[in-house]
């Protein structure tokens, strides 16, 4: 699992953003996107998983590798404020 620290650390509207974009992506109210919110509990199944990783790179400019392990809302939140680095402005 990725580092809590970034949660704390990411700005609240990058938080929004990436939960507004994986909510766009299922079709999943925001407000059931708890970032201790598991993608098992979420019906997430593995084509889920990259679709949302493809929208987070483009939107945002970024790699996610396949050896980081994302379980949770938390874990999308977590990876993209780690490369994000607040430097950069995602794309509408």
């Amino acid at each position: 699992m990725l580092s809590q620290s970034y949660l704390l650390d990411a700005p609240a509207g990058l938080a929004q953003k990436v939960r507004r974009i994986i909510s766009q992506r299922k079709h999943i109210n925001p407000r059931r996107l708890r970032f201790a919110a598991t993608l098992g509990e979420l019906d997430f199944d593995q084509l889920d998983v990259v679709d949302i990783i493809l929208e987070l790179e483009r939107r945002f400019h970024l790699t996610i590798p396949d050896e980081v392990p994302l379980r949770t809302v938390g874990d999308f939140v977590s990876c993209v404020a780690a490369q994000h680095g607040g430097s950069q402005r995602p794309v509408a």
